[in-house]
């Protein structure tokens, strides 16, 4: 069976390897370039067990690292603190059969206890797997920018999505 859990010190390499897939090989991030553990280390540093700014792992029965969702601050300005952006990424291997929807839904689920407003998902386009799983999670589309980043030599668009926690 599948454990969602809060990630801990020792996960981080598995993080980043599961990161460095969608780097190499999609436009789902903008990142460019792969990280490496230590690169990655503030990403990793701003999450705690409890407050707005989450990182959950999911285990699959075997132990192995399979996926993560974060909350982490939307801007720097203080008048932001009550938004987050949210953020999903699983193991090529992990897809179907639910495991996003638990996974997302659990970290949602953590931030209703507290002080958070309202979270935000960030897609880059095409990807009907992402805008289904966050709008079966009762977020809603607000807005494209179209061809805002570029990446393997093609422009891509992102469409925000918003929902409201508590």
């Amino acid at each position: 069976m599948d454990t969602i859990r809060p990630a801990e010190e020792g996960d981080l390499a598995d993080l980043v390897a599961l990161y460095n897939h969608y780097v190499a090989n999609t436009a789902i991030t903008f990142d460019i370039e792969p990280c490496t553990v230590e690169t990655r280390r503030p990403w990793f540093d701003q999450f705690a067990p409890s407050g707005r700014y989450r990182l959950l792992v999911l285990e699959n029965d075997g132990g192995e690292l399979v996926g993560y969702a974060s909350s982490a601050p939307l801007k720097p300005k203080r008048a932001y603190e009550t938004s987050v952006e949210t953020t999903i990424y699983l193991a090529p291997s992990a897809g179907g059969g639910g495991r996003g929807t638990r996974l997302y839904g659990a970290l949602l689920e953590a931030l209703e206890a507290e002080d958070v407003h309202r979270a935000y998902g960030v897609i880059a386009l095409p990807n009907a797997a992402s805008v289904r799983l966050h709008e079966k999670l009762g977020f809603r589309p607000l807005m494209v920018l179209d061809e805002v980043g570029r990446k393997f030599g093609r422009y891509v668009s992102v469409q925000w999505f918003e929902r409201a926690v508590g």
